[in-house]
């Protein structure tokens, strides 16, 4: 059984940060154990998360609009404003204003961190509440389902050990997205290690129940691995050089190959069309690999087949991230931050 006793437990603080989350938001506080210290982030809400966060006792800290809003900087300054009220916290739940905490967690993730000196971050099941109420919400589901162990990064729900969040500085403000890998990398160079648990950790809303939304959030993703990439270079997470990669090759260089052949063919000479061609069977071979991928997961063929389209159409949406990094990469300006909801 997990050490949930007060001697462990009395070590131990939690942060939320939030915009808008309404009643997902009212059901985090719910879920929140008492007894352990929270502080809320908002990040300039116009619903009543804020007064929803003061009912329920929970210290708030408003994130200022002047810097611009990013998840990291909300968790950045959630965590120095518990430290500065308990300084002697050793362990940081972190939580996403849309997630629910499972009762149990708490228990298992102190457990596992008690047991390990170098364990920086430990983070379990993250599941969406409502999977079955569009296509968007359950590939987010699959998504969350990493390998158990030890690997490169957590998500914004982990808990995490205060001396090592110390060590590194925390989240880097400036990222729009993509912030915990850039902190899980810079941990692991210190020797720190990341590991997820099989427990059940948080329900999370994802609540995407549109193609633009979900376009969004796709976007907001290609543009945190360019970022990411850009930023660490050859010391980059080899998980995001690959996804990087991969979105360049089927979000840009084989569209572009298939219209670069259509327009050749159309003006110079029809053998042109064979570039718009070998792309699309490109494309079409890469359908069928991934819809058997699914079907091997347990996806019924419908949904097999719609999980590969929105894979493939997902590339798209994340070259148009990346496209954007570049661009305000090149222009010095500063990205702002991309809500999907």
């Amino acid at each position: 059984m997990p050490d949930s006793s007060p001697t462990a437990l009395d070590r131990l603080g939690i942060v939320v940060i939030g915009r808008n989350e309404g009643e997902r938001f009212c059901a985090c506080l719910a879920s929140l154990p008492p007894a352990i210290p929270v502080v809320y982030v908002d990040s300039g809400s116009t619903d009543s998360s804020v007064e929803n966060a003061q009912r329920a006792g929970v210290h708030v800290v408003h994130l200022s609009a002047e810097s611009g809003f990013t998840a990291a900087r909300a968790r950045n300054i959630g965590w120095r404003a518990l430290r500065a009220q308990y300084p002697d916290l050793e362990f940081i739940q972190f939580m996403d204003g849309d997630c629910s905490l499972d009762p149990n967690w708490l228990g298992h993730a102190m457990a596992e961190i008690a047991q390990d000196d170098q364990l920086a971050v430990v983070f379990g099941r993250r599941r969406e509440r409502y999977p079955d109420r569009s296509i968007y919400n359950a590939q987010c589901d699959r998504e969350w389902d990493v390998p158990l162990g030890d690997v490169h990064a957590c998500g914004g729900d982990a808990l995490i050990r205060v001396a090592a969040l110390v060590q590194v500085g925390g989240y880097n403000d400036l990222l729009i997205a993509g912030e915990e890998p850039d902190m899980c990398l810079r941990m692991r160079a210190h020797g720190w290690v990341i590991r997820r648990i099989l427990p059940e950790m948080t329900l999370h809303d994802a609540a995407i129940y549109s193609f633009g939304a979900w376009w969004k959030r796709a976007k907001r993703a290609g543009h945190a691995y360019a970022e990411h990439v850009y930023i660490h270079r050859g010391s980059a997470d080899p998980d995001w050089v690959r996804a990087l990669a991969s979105t360049v090759v089927w979000g840009v260089l084989l569209p572009g190959l298939f219209v670069l052949g259509v327009g050749l063919g159309l003006f110079l000479h029809p053998y042109w069309a064979f570039l718009s061609l070998a792309a699309g069977s490109v494309f079409t071979l890469q359908f069928f690999r991934l819809t058997r991928q699914g079907k091997a997961k347990g996806l019924t063929p419908r949904t097999a087949r719609l999980e590969a389209t929105l894979l493939l159409v997902g590339k798209l949406a994340q070259s148009t991230g990346t496209h954007l990094f570049l661009m305000k990469n090149i222009s010095k300006s500063r990205s702002t931050i991309m809500e999907y909801k």
